[in-house]
């Protein structure tokens, strides 16, 4: 039975090769057909000649190629109790960075270095966790992996995409343009956090995720001490220079796309995620304490309604005393 088979197979193959052959064959045979173009096929994959019988050669347009050597790609993951604005946060760090990997949230009980495992398994050099706190305070450490350096942010002001319902728009996974303020280049720290947030938020030129132009900006700008991020879009116009001549200028606006959040720095580690701290700010409240002071003040209210009470009794009794 195999060798039936066997001799059923090769039949087979020889009478697909007839075909073949007679197809050749029966080809025309005009003195202007050129096998000029070549045309792959979708079934085969193998390139096969087409003959055109006006003689003209179409050239088929191809993507331009870029070598693939930044190989930078970033860990996105949250922990367990992320809430609803802060989840949508992190949907629109995905959108803005295309070389990115996902995994499950992380139930860290106090360690996060279980991220930098996670790391090593999804082949990332990067890493942005972000971390809820009482389920209103999100920090967010970003850094290298496994070496470092890394940091940590405070984000507050934060405002999505889709909260903002601003026109800018722009091609998802399009490369941007990093503007960043000159005072990054003024103390050590700053420069640390700039090239961290360009490793992140950079796409690397020819990513298979990522498109081969840029129509988006977005900036980095450091005011007391925060840095405020935002994203925009570029937009071209060409207007007239004038009725009579027929040159044109271009300008270019720019249309804020979001999402839009503040970035304070808390720490600057040498390691991953952790280690020795090689900058602390000095001028950071925790939120904790921001809520006890607001408390404090609204406790202290009776104390000072009494002793505005006090002080104006005092006040009313030394107008009523008549000088001897």
């Amino acid at each position: 039975q195999e060798r039936k088979s066997i001799e059923m197979i090769k039949r087979k193959f020889k009478d697909v090769q007839e075909e073949e052959d007679r197809d050749d064959a029966g080809q025309s045979d005009d003195d202007e057909v050129e096998p000029d173009v070549v045309v792959r096929s979708a079934v085969v994959g193998k390139l096969k000649s087409k003959k055109k019988s006006d003689g003209v050669v179409v050239e088929k347009s191809k993507r331009p190629s870029f070598k693939y050597t930044n190989k930078q790609r970033v860990l996105i993951i949250s922990s367990r109790g992320i809430t609803a604005r802060y989840r949508h946060l992190l949907e629109d760090f995905k959108k803005l960075i295309p070389h990115h990997k996902t995994d499950n949230k992380l139930d860290d009980k106090g360690d996060i270095h279980a991220v930098n495992e996670i790391a090593e398994l999804k082949s990332c050099n990067q890493v942005i966790y972000l971390e809820t706190r009482k389920h209103q305070d999100l920090y967010m450490y970003i850094g290298r992996t496994p070496h470092g350096p890394s940091a940590k942010f405070h984000i507050v002001n934060i405002h999505t995409m889709d909260e903002l319902k601003l026109t800018g728009n722009c091609m998802l996974g399009s490369r941007p343009i990093l503007n960043f303020d000159a005072s990054f280049n003024d103390k050590p720290h700053l420069q640390v956090l700039r090239n961290l947030l360009t490793d992140a938020f950079g796409t690397p030129l020819g990513h298979p995720k990522s498109k081969p132009f840029s129509d988006r900006v977005m900036s980095f700008f450091l005011l007391r001490n925060n840095i405020w991020v935002r994203n925009y879009q570029i937009v071209d116009k060409k207007e007239a220079a004038s009725a009579s001549s027929a040159t044109s200028k271009a300008h270019c606006s720019l249309v804020e796309i979001g999402p839009r959040f503040v970035l304070v720095p808390i720490r600057v580690f040498l390691g991953s995620l952790g280690g020795p701290s090689l900058y602390a700010n000095p001028a950071f409240v925790t939120p904790n304490a921001e809520r006890a002071s607001l408390r404090r003040q609204k406790g202290n209210r009776y104390v000072d309604r009494v002793d505005h009470k006090l002080k104006r009794k005092e006040y009313s009794a030394n107008e009523l005393q008549v000088p001897v």
